[in-house]
């Protein structure tokens, strides 16, 4: 997420976009089981070779190299994908080209990538991270290309006809926060960017706050790309600890930048009152947790929300069997970094795709009508069964395309990100946040 200006998209498309109310060979066996839980990334493969037509062309983008947030192991996560793959069979005896694209978070630069995979000819567009959907999702409908499996970052991936969600994007995550926090916080300050998709996470928070009788959190706009958050953290414990009665709570939303946040909010709340710290899955990780002492660090006993069961949990097996095979040593690639995932069980749905095509044409047309014929995808427990009907549940307050609003909670507990106690604000294992949703202010 960054702070750069919205830029409206003049590509044309056919399609209209929902808007917000008042706004040929089958694999073998062990490979078939493991395919089960597919995923993947981008970058053109050499190994990828043969006619057009034994080959599915997808791509997969996200920034890479920034001054903000990266996913780097996204499009790492494709190759080690589209070897595996190939290396067995491929798919239904078609090899899979998978061509990556760095958006560099910025706009232009996304709705470049849309353009060359219209260019390309891609099948889809799959399992990829930007946050400028008013970018890439006219030049993708006007192609008739579909946007499968995005991260979530913004809410157009949940408002797009041919954009088709796998997980509750950021809404899902903080109002899933919201309902933790709620149940035992004083006042909550919410440090997120000033940017587009930052301006739409205080609504989502504070749906989850409402949901336990809590007021709305204190809304803090900062540059995500800035070196030192200093002035920030002072701004924020001051208004959590406004309570000398109630323990208050302290919620950075910085994907990347969070670390470089924490730096300074470690120094600088020794100053305060104790607070307890609440995030979510993207800014923190088991990776950062370590690098900032662990047990000892600034994370200890903080709740933090996610999309998809722990990385310890046996059902990701087939994910880290690819990864151990054909990424060994590639430190982009984490287990647990929900990029990687998200790419993952975005692949899962494009196999799923494939195999019920079978030996028909594919193609972006052919994709997407198998997507909307009623195609119902199992990821081997990692979400719920997804399907997506023209409209979900959501559509009310503006979220049409969402079909999986399911959270877990976590928290560090002796330095080490688990599943929370049960019933946390109401959070018990995995919640379906679309009842808290659907209370939203997103006026």
């Amino acid at each position: 997420m960054t702070g750069r200006p919205r830029t409206t998209s003049t590509s044309p498309s056919p399609t209209t976009r929902f808007s917000r109310p008042g706004r040929a060979t089958a694999l073998s066996l062990g490979a078939m089981a493991l395919c089960a839980s597919l995923t993947a990334g981008c970058g053109v493969l050499s190994s990828v070779t043969g006619d057009a037509g034994d080959t599915v062309k997808v791509m997969t983008w996200a920034p890479q190299g920034t001054g903000a947030t990266n996913k780097p192991g996204m499009p790492a996560m494709a190759l080690a994908y589209a070897k595996w793959i190939n290396s067995h069979g491929g798919l239904h005896g078609r090899r899979l080209q998978v061509l990556t694209c760095n958006d560099h978070n910025d706009s232009v630069a996304a709705a470049k990538c849309a353009r060359r995979a219209a260019a390309e000819n891609v099948v889809a567009v799959v399992g990829s991270y930007s946050q400028f959907g008013d970018s890439f999702l006219a030049p993708l409908e006007s192609a008739g290309i579909p946007y499968i499996g995005g991260y979530g970052v913004t809410d157009d991936e949940f408002t797009g006809p041919m954009s088709y969600p796998v997980n509750g994007g950021q809404p899902a995550l903080l109002a899933g926060l919201g309902r933790a926090l709620g149940a035992g916080c004083g006042p909550v300050a919410l440090v997120r960017p000033d940017s587009i998709a930052g301006d739409q996470l205080p609504a989502m928070l504070d749906s989850g706050l409402k949901a336990g009788g809590h007021p709305e959190a204190g809304d803090q706009l900062v540059a995500e790309d800035l070196t030192e958050y200093d002035d920030q953290s002072d701004r924020a414990l001051r208004f959590a600890s406004g309570d000398p009665l109630v323990r208050g709570c302290v919620v950075p939303a910085l994907g990347d930048r969070t670390d470089t946040f924490m730096d300074s909010f470690r120094r600088a709340r020794a100053e305060f009152p104790a607070v307890r710290l609440g995030t979510v899955l993207g800014s923190v990780d088991q990776t950062m947790i370590n690098s900032t002492g662990g047990s000892s660090g600034p994370y200890e006993g903080a709740y933090i929300t996610g999309w998809y069961p722990p990385a310890s949990d046996p059902r990701w097996k087939p994910m880290k069997r690819v990864i151990s095979e054909e990424a060994f040593g590639d430190n982009r690639i984490d287990p647990g970094d929900a990029g990687v995932q998200t790419t993952w069980i975005a692949y899962t749905v494009l196999k799923a795709v494939l195999d019920r095509i079978g030996d028909g044409e594919v193609s972006a047309d052919s994709v997407r009508k198998t997507l909307d014929g009623g195609l119902r995808v199992s990821t081997g427990g990692l979400t719920p069964t997804l399907y997506w009907p023209y409209e979900g549940k959501l559509a009310s307050v503006g979220f049409p395309r969402m079909v999986n609003a399911d959270v877990t909670l976590q928290v560090v507990r002796g330095g080490q990100l688990v599943a929370a106690g049960k019933d946390i604000g109401g959070i018990d294992g995995t919640t379906d946040m679309t009842a808290t949703l659907e209370n939203a202010d997103v006026r």
